[in-house]
């Protein structure tokens, strides 16, 4: 009975986008440093172009090169808040994640980013929260815009506490959120008013750099999500989709 497996190799073009990514993650390439042409890279590799090109189509797809308008020259990238969110929902979406979980998610995230929000945001950060719900209001029964409003709402929260790996674990969970979102709003009548209430409750104990009252409204706000979305008829085990 065999008990190995054969060995995998990968192929030279994996290997040379795991060389890039190796250098990009040790800092050796910075975001916005010119990477080698073509050429060059095949020359240091000893590989073929063909090879190098398809090494680069991976690491553009991963979003760790990009080319500038009118640019020929690739450039090193660091991935945007938004292209890491939506990778990670789509993964958790086809993984097959319940509303529930997401749920349960935002309830370990959210009180404690809103808790450091207060402690430390600074005025700028406070005045864009403040626009946000002004935005929500004018929103009306616009619900594309009510539910666009309510996700920035909560990435401008996690960017106010001064936390990257706060921002980045919360990004997907909005995003999951979204699709569900808008029919709870135009289904559940008090649901407009109670976001108002409590996005307001949030920016008060924010604006004081009451971490304590932001974390318990914050808290409050993920409950009435559930209670809001169970009135609409979406149930816990309905899983999310993106």
């Amino acid at each position: 009975m065999d008990i190995f497996e054969p060995v995998q190799v990968d192929p030279a073009y994996r290997r040379i986008a795991a060389a890039v990514e190796e250098k990009v993650m040790a800092g050796t390439l910075k975001d916005g440093d010119p990477l080698p042409g073509e050429v060059h890279l095949a020359r240091q590799f000893a590989v073929n172009r063909s090879t190098v090109r398809e090494a680069l189509r991976e690491l553009q797809s991963k979003g760790l090169i990009t080319r500038r308008p009118g640019s020929k020259r690739l450039r090193i990238a660091h991935p945007r808040t938004a292209d890491v969110a939506s990778g990670v929902s789509r993964a958790l979406a086809l993984g097959g994640v319940t509303f529930y979980e997401v749920w349960e998610a935002m309830m370990i995230v959210e009180p404690q980013t809103a808790a450091l929000a207060a402690r430390k945001r600074d005025a700028d950060q406070l005045e864009e929260l403040t626009q946000l719900i002004a935005r929500f209001e004018a929103a009306g029964g616009n619900s594309r815009e009510a539910v666009a409003t309510v996700v920035d709402f909560f990435r401008a929260l996690a960017r106010s506490s001064q936390n990257e790996v706060l921002v980045l674990a919360q990004a997907p969970l909005t995003r999951l959120l979204s699709p569900t979102l808008a029919q709870m709003i135009d289904q559940v009548p008090q649901a407009r008013t109670r976001i108002i209430e409590a996005q307001r409750k949030l920016l008060a104990a924010i604006g004081k750099g009451d971490g304590e009252q932001a974390r318990i409204w914050m808290e409050k706000h993920i409950r009435d999500f559930r209670r809001g979305y169970e009135l609409a008829g979406i149930s816990a085990d309905d899983q999310v989709t993106v």
